[in-house]
Formats: C-alpha cells, structure tokens, sequence
C-alpha cells in the first residue's frame, strides 16, 4: 500500500500531503471504488467468523439472517448520503453536522456514542482475528491484538484515505477469489461432501443426531427456525448503530463523487450481502456436515452409531462464540492450505476494517476535538500532523481494548450482540438530524440518553429473571436477554425522539450545515450560537442557502440541489423496497411455512448464492478498474516513460490544473 501511493503520487499527482485529501480522499472517489471499499469496510472477522458460527448453529436460516439482517443498513445509509451531500457537503465528519445544528452539548453527547462504536467494532475486530491468528499458527493473542493494528496504522498514515480505499479493493478481489475457491471446493471437488446433494443428505444426518432447538423438525434445512430469527432481530439493530454512528461509512460518503453516492452505497450493499451468505452456507454448514462424515478412524460408518468418530468432533458453545467454525471446517477441508487460505481471508478482512476505523477516529480525533475545541485556527499542517498522530494513538487504543476484553473473557461473538444494547438508542436521532427540518434538539438528545439507560435496564431485569438472579458474562449472553436489551435501546430512543420532533419541531433550513468548510468562508466558530468569525479581508461570512449552493454548483455541476435531491428521493425508493424484500417479503413466509428443504429447494438456494457471488464480484473487483481506466491508462504512460527516459514519467499539472475551480 505504501508504494500504491508512491505511484500514485508520481503518476498522477494525487498526494496525501494535505489534509483533505488524507482525510476525504478530496471528496472524488467514482462509485465502483465506493462500493468496493464498502465491501471491504464491512467484512469483518465477524462477518466471517460469526456469519459461520450462526449457519452451524441455526442452519441455512443463519446465513440468510446475518446477511440480509446486516445488509439493508448499508442500503438505507444511501439516503443519509444523498442527504449529506446536499446539507453538508463539505463536512468532514457527521459529528460537525450535529455541532452546527444542536451545539456543543449534543456534539459531546453523541461524540461519546460515535466513539463508543467505533472502539466496540474495533475490539470484534481484534478478538475475532486474534483468536484466528491464534487458533491457526499459535501465535500469541496478545502479540495478535497489537500487531493487528498497529501494522495497518503504517499504511494508513503514509496513504490517508485514498491510500484506505485502493487497499480495500486489492482486500476485496482477494476476498472474493478465496470464497470461491471454498464453494467450488466444499460443492463441487471434496470427497467428504463434493456436491450439493451430498451436503443436503449430511445435514440431514446430523439434524437426526443433533436436532436443532427451536427449528422445524430439528432440520438445519430450514428457514423456520425461532432462535435464528431472534438472531435476525438482534443482528438488525445492532447493525443499524455501527453503520450509522460509525465514521468509517460516513467517511466513503464524504470521498464519494456527489453524483454518484447513492449508487455506490446501492452497490455495495447488494454486494457485500453476498460476502457472509456464500462463505456462510459454505464454511458454516460444512462444519455442521463433517460432523457426519466419518473420520478415517471410525470403527462404524453411521452417524448413530456408538463406534462413530466425526471427521470434526461437535464444537463446544465456547468455540462456537470465538467464531471458530469456519476456520476448522477450513482446515478440515484442506488441511494446511485451508487454514493459510483462511487466515489470508481473516487477515485482509480485519486489516482492511481496521484501517477504516482508523481513519475515521482520527478524523473524529483532528476536527470534532482538536480544531473544535483546541487548535481551532489550525494550520494546515498542524491538522495533517494531528491526522497522522490521531491514527497511531488509536491503533494503540484498538490493541489494548482487544487485551481488556480478552482477559474478562468476552468473546466477539458476546459483543457482537452486545452493541445494539448500549448505541441502538442513537440511530434514530442521528438519521433525524441529518435529514429532517423538524428534529428537536432535546427530543433526540433525550432520546438517546433515556433509549441508552432503557437498553441496559432490559437487558440487565431480563438476564436476572431468566438466570435465577445471576448476572455475568454467560448469562448475559442469552438469546432472549441481548433481544430485550437491543428493542428497548433503539424502541425507545427512536419513540422518544421522533414523539418530541413531532409536538416541539424544529424549524431548521440546514443553511448553517451547508456552510461548514465552505469555499471562501471562514471556519465557524466552536458555539453555533456564537458569531462567525469574519476572514482576514474584512468581509463577513455569507450565509449558505440553497440558492448559493446552487451558485457554488456552477463551480462543481454535481452539488446542484434539484439533483441531489432526486438522488435522495432514489435512493429512498430503492432502499426501502429492497429492505422490504430482504427482511420481511422473502424470509418472513417462508418461516411461517415451516417448510424443510428437499435437495432440489436447498440446491436452489446454494446455486442463487453462487451467482449472486459472481455479479457482486463483477461490481466490485471487475467494474472499479473499468471504470478508472483513464487514470490506470495515465499511470502505465508515466511507468513506461520512466523506465525508456528515467524521471520523465512523473505528472505535471496542466496550467488550468493549477488552481481548483478554475
């Protein structure tokens, strides 16, 4: 990555020695990179380890549930997308939009929730790929939980952004030949499974050996599975606070091409649901299947059969939560190539997530505290070093989180289902803030604070009335208390908010939001009630409406507001019908038919996985060259010069580059 961007600096003149072009990328990023990176942002080691981990416990519910259950988030960001480039589209964090609206308490109320998400996700960043790393070479989890981020922090201060988004793709290309690889493996070449039917006819097997709670006749064949869907409950609004509260996806959005945002975020939702459903279906239900497949051992060749000894012995609950499925049957599968495959997979899944996390906390850490409330005439070099000083004293923060919750003994797959309880009860206020005039400061301040105190309480009153009044990190796990916790997080912070917009509404015309870091304006000041500051010329601040961001539209054609607004009204559509088809039209009947698949109904099932493997492949591995060919074309111009007429290939600026606007 470091000599990505030594060659894109050369060849093309793109260099991440400013601060916005570290920080976002200098907000001109096309779609196919967009969606790629959003891929990569949003495979972590728990979309691997935990898609798996559920699809062996629930069956082929597991993977349609975490997948589709953590899917329409991305689907429905698209729209706060299409509402930031239009209300703020200079901003560099959500955290500066809710400052200018609401002020500094607000900023520092959900300051403390975005930073909340942001160590929570980056903690099942580090515990799922330390305990892989561990698992597969034997390396310390210790050494595992810093050398993880640390390691990816040297790229990512050398490159910034851009330097972010290029390693997302070459993650993602990779990600998606190694899944592969397993499918065709796992259903096509393994003489333990093979095909399709023979997968079918093992899970069979073992659902008569080892029936599944709560699902129709015990199948693992079958989407009526009552703990899977509680599952899907929680998975959804869990997911709903990482992606919203999180930077990370509010930082492709700020690089993205105005034009084009909702199109990549449309993109790389459809794509990335195919990331967890295949390696899921894959590498989840083949652990479940090899526990049928007699090991070479095995005095007795039946599943029932005292005699039997299982290729893959039956896995604890433990090792379940650690995420350990998918890497056994890996390595079961191939033996040594399996688990290097996989631990390929893993490391470029946690290396590419976290060096989205670290970007982010540093912008978090350069503009919503260190130019708001320390430095706020900041030079431009003080930010950049405060950029590159943000991403280190977080890489270090990540590494000693990972120790803390190691030691207390919680598993990713524990805070995996942890996170809806203590920031479901923001996602609400923070979608209102962005796009709705009436959104009451209070309403959605309060909201959040009273949703967050009725999360904890549910979640704490449920595991102490189910568990015979006992209360610690196993029996706070449960199903049942993690799905009280998550209702009552995000239920009451989005009654309460929305409720109090309705009787008190504001009646804000966002002209404050559009005028942060505006061309030719001066820095706003740290009290939105307070004045701007007037620039060095005398002259003051101009106030920012939608007729001047029309004006400054005629300097950058892709900020008109008609278009951006139809963008948004797109992207409305389009994210709500396909949540609809995802989370209720599809697997909400055929729950309720309790149907156990035959082999032709599961084969119908493995086959639409497999293809919608290739198309979202195709959106981002094969799309975002194509669509850069120019550039691509640009860099083997200069790489050829230099190599017949050594230093002439470096980029030089035309004239009418010289200034942007111009």
């Amino acid at each position: 990555m470091v000599g990505l961007t030594a060659i894109q600096a050369r060849y093309t003149g793109v260099s991440p020695k400013d601060s916005e072009e570290f920080s976002s990328a200098s907000r001109s990023v096309k779609p196919g990179l967009i969606a790629s990176g959003i891929v990569s942002a949003w495979t972590w080691a728990a979309t691997l380890l935990q898609s798996s981990a559920v699809a062996y416990r629930y069956g082929i519910s597991g993977p349609w549930w975490y997948a589709a259950g953590a899917t329409v988030q991305v689907l429905l960001f698209a729209q706060l997308a299409a509402k930031l480039k239009l209300n703020a589209p200079y901003a560099h964090t959500w955290l500066e939009i809710i400052a200018m609206r609401w002020g500094t308490v607000a900023h520092l109320v959900f300051m403390g929730f975005g930073l909340a998400t942001n160590l929570i996700v980056s903690s099942m960043l580090v515990l799922g790929g330390s305990a892989t790393v561990t698992s597969l070479t034997g390396m310390s989890t210790i050494a595992a939980c810093f050398l993880i981020p640390l390691g990816v922090s040297i790229y990512v201060v050398v490159g910034g952004m851009r330097s972010t988004l290029l390693c997302d793709y070459t993650h993602t290309t990779v990600l998606f030949a190694i899944i592969l690889t397993f499918v065709f493996t796992v259903y096509v070449t393994s003489g333990s499974i093979g095909s399709i039917s023979r997968m079918h006819y093992l899970l069979g097997e073992v659902s008569k050996t080892s029936p599944v709670a709560g699902n129709a006749a015990g199948s693992y064949l079958t989407l009526r599975s009552k703990n899977g869907l509680i599952f899907g409950v929680i998975n959804l609004i869990g997911n709903f606070a990482t992606v919203f509260q999180d930077q990370a996806y509010w930082q492709r959005a700020i690089a993205s091409r105005p034009s084009t945002t909702v199109k990549a975020y449309l993109i790389g939702g459809l794509a990335w649901f195919a990331v967890p459903f295949a390696f899921s279906t894959t590498l989840g239900l083949a652990a479940v299947a090899f526990s049928a497949v007699p090991a070479a051992n095995s005095a007795s060749q039946d599943p029932l059969s005292s005699s039997f000894i299982p290729l893959l012995a039956p896995l604890s609950q433990d090792a379940i939560s650690e995420g350990l499925p998918a890497s056994l049957a890996a390595a079961t599968l191939l033996g040594k190539p399996g688990a290097a495959a996989l631990l390929i997979v893993l490391f470029l899944a946690v290396t590419s997530a976290t060096s989205a996390e670290l970007i982010a906390v540093s912008s978090i850490i350069t503009y919503d505290i260190y130019v708001r409330y320390i430095n706020p005439k900041a030079t431009e070099q003080q930010i950049l070093r405060m950029s590159h000083a943000g991403v280190v004293i977080f890489g270090l923060v990540m590494g000693i989180a990972g120790v803390i919750f190691y030691y207390i003994g919680v598993s990713m797959g524990w805070l995996y289902t942890f996170m809806g309880v203590i920031l479901g009860s923001a996602v609400c206020p923070i979608a209102l803030c962005v796009t709705w005039k009436k959104a009451s400061k209070v309403g959605c301040i309060s909201g959040s604070l009273v949703g967050f105190s009725a999360g904890i309480i549910a979640w704490l009153v449920t595991t102490y009335t189910l568990n015979q009044k006992v209360i610690n990190v196993t029996t706070s796990g449960g199903s049942y208390e993690m799905l009280a916790g998550n209702l009552a997080s995000i239920g009451v912070g989005a009654i309460i908010s929305t409720a109090a917009s309705l009787i008190w509404p504001d009646d804000y015309d966002f002209a404050s939001t559009r005028a942060i870091n505006h061309r030719g304006t001066a820095v706003a000041s740290s009290n939105v009630n307070d004045k701007v500051e007037e620039p060095e010329n005398g002259k003051k601040v101009p106030y920012v409406s939608v007729a001047s961001v029309t004006n400054e539209a005629q300097i950058d054609p892709e900020l008109d507001p008609v278009g951006l607004n139809k963008a948004f009204k797109f992207a409305a559509r389009a994210s709500i019908v396909l949540t609809l088809v995802l989370i209720i039209l599809i697997p909400i009947p055929l729950f309720f038919a309790q149907t156990v698949y035959s082999v032709t109904g599961f084969s119908v099932w493995v086959i639409v996985g497999i293809l919608w493997t290739f198309v979202s492949a195709f959106a981002v591995v094969i799309y975002p060259p194509w669509e850069s060919r120019g550039a691509l074309l640009l860099i083997s111009r200069g790489v050829i010069k230099d190599i017949f007429s050594p230093g002439s290939g470096k980029f030089n600026a035309p004239s009418s580059m010289a200034e942007p606007g111009e």
